[in-house]
C-alpha cells in the first residue's frame, strides 16, 4: 500500500466551489422570496440570517439551491439534518480532483461516471451538486425510510435530475457496501459523511457547547460594535438555548457504535469485498486523531494506494481519505474503459 498526502489547500473553500464569495442575500431572496422573513441585519451592520434557527437555515438551503443549482423543489421533513451547502460542494469539488489525478489532469465529466453516496439522508444534496456541476449519475443508500422517501420526492420533482439519482434503502444497519453494490455493478466512487459520535449523549454534549458558543460570540459581537437588541432586528430575534443537533439529525446521521472510526473500519472492510467493482473509495473523517487507526486499517485490507485530501472553510478543517485497490495497469484500463 502506498500512502500519501495531498497537497495542502489554501484557506477557504475549494477554487471552484461558486459559494466562495460572501452570501448575496439581494439575489438570493429573489430566487427564494420566503428567505426574506429571515434575512436582516447582522452585529456588524451586514445582511445575515440567524445560523442558529433551523429554519432560517434550511430556507437559506432552498435558496442556495435554486440559485446556484436551479433545483425548484427541496425540503426535508422535520427533525433530519439541514447540511451546509458551501461545504458540501466542497466535497463534490475535491472528488472531481481525485478522478481528474488517473485520468490525465481532465475531470471526467457526463452520465458515464457513477458515484455512490452512503448516507444519502432525507437532504440528497451530495448527488445534486454533483449531478448539476459534473453530469455524474448516483446511487444514494439509506437505511431509513422516511429519508428514502423524502430523497426520492426531491430527485423526482426536479427537471434538472430526471433519471439522474437513484436512491435505495439498506435493510441491514451493519451493512454498508454488502448488498448495496450489485455483482456487476461498477462505481468510478464512493462518498460518505459518517456519523461523528458514539452515543447520542456525545452528540448532545457537542451540540450543546455549539449553542453556547454561538450565543457568546453573538453577545460579544453585539459589545464589540454598540449594538442593542433593539437596534438590530436579528439580533432581536430570540436565539435557542436548546441544544439543536447541527440544525436536526436523526440518530443514523449522528451517531452509531464506535463512533466515527467504528463506521469507517467496516466500510474499508467491506470495500475490499468490492475491490475491482470501485476506482476510489472515500470518506469525510472530522478527527485528525482518527487517522492513524484507519490507515492501519487500509493496510491490513492491502489498499493500494491511499490519499488524503484536507479541506478547509475559515478555521475549520476537516479531511477527505481516499483509497483504491485497483494496481496501475488496473487504474489505466478504468481510464480507457470508462472515461475516455
Amino acid at each position: 500500500m502506498t500512502q500519501k498526502k495531498a497537497a495542502q489547500p489554501k484557506q477557504g473553500l475549494h477554487p471552484r466551489n461558486p459559494h466562495r464569495a460572501r452570501y448575496d442575500f439581494a439575489t438570493l431572496t429573489q430566487a427564494t422570496p420566503e428567505l426574506a422573513q429571515y434575512v436582516s441585519e447582522n452585529a456588524y451592520g451586514d445582511l445575515s440570517v440567524n445560523f442558529s434557527d433551523p429554519l432560517a437555515v434550511k430556507t437559506l438551503n432552498k435558496a442556495l439551491l435554486k440559485h446556484f443549482y436551479h433545483i425548484d423543489y427541496w425540503d426535508i421533513p422535520a427533525g433530519f439534518l439541514c447540511p451546509p451547502i458551501p461545504g458540501r460542494a466542497d466535497y463534490i469539488h475535491y472528488i472531481a480532483d481525485l478522478l481528474a489525478q488517473s485520468n490525465g489532469g481532465v475531470i471526467p465529466e457526463g452520465k458515464g461516471v457513477r458515484g455512490l453516496d452512503i448516507g444519502i439522508g432525507a437532504n440528497c444534496v451530495y448527488p445534486i451538486i454533483g449531478h448539476r456541476a459534473y453530469g455524474w449519475q448516483f446511487v444514494g443508500s439509506e437505511i431509513d425510510k422516511l429519508a428514502v422517501k423524502s430523497a426520492k420526492f426531491i430527485a423526482a420533482s426536479n427537471a434538472k435530475l430526471k433519471g439522474a439519482i437513484q436512491i435505495r434503502l439498506q435493510n441491514q444497519a451493519d451493512n454498508i457496501f454488502t448488498d448495496m453494490i450489485d455483482d456487476e455493478e461498477m462505481f468510478d466512487f464512493t462518498m460518505c459523511n459518517p456519523p461523528f459520535h458514539g452515543s447520542e449523549e456525545e452528540a448532545m454534549a457537542v451540540s450543546e457547547r455549539k449553542v453556547r458558543n454561538l450565543t457568546t460570540n453573538s453577545n460579544k459581537k453585539r459589545q464589540a460594535h454598540g449594538r442593542s437588541n433593539k437596534l438590530s432586528a436579528f439580533n432581536a430575534k430570540s436565539e435557542s438555548t436548546t441544544p439543536v443537533l447541527n440544525f436536526g439529525g436523526q440518530k443514523a446521521e449522528l451517531w452509531c457504535t464506535g463512533g466515527e472510526v467504528g463506521f469507517i473500519k467496516k466500510m474499508i472492510n467491506q470495500s475490499a469485498t468490492k475491490a475491482t467493482q470501485c476506482f476510489w473509495f472515500t470518506t469525510l473523517v472530522s478527527k485528525k486523531e482518527n487517522l492513524g487507526v484507519l490507515y492501519k486499517q487500509l493496510e491490513k485490507v492491502s489498499a493500494f494506494q491511499v490519499k488524503t485530501i484536507e479541506m478547509s472553510q475559515g478555521q475549520k478543517i476537516s479531511r477527505v481519505v481516499a483509497w483504491t485497490f485497483l494496481n496501475e495497469e488496473q487504474q489505466a484500463e478504468w481510464q480507457a474503459e470508462r472515461w475516455v
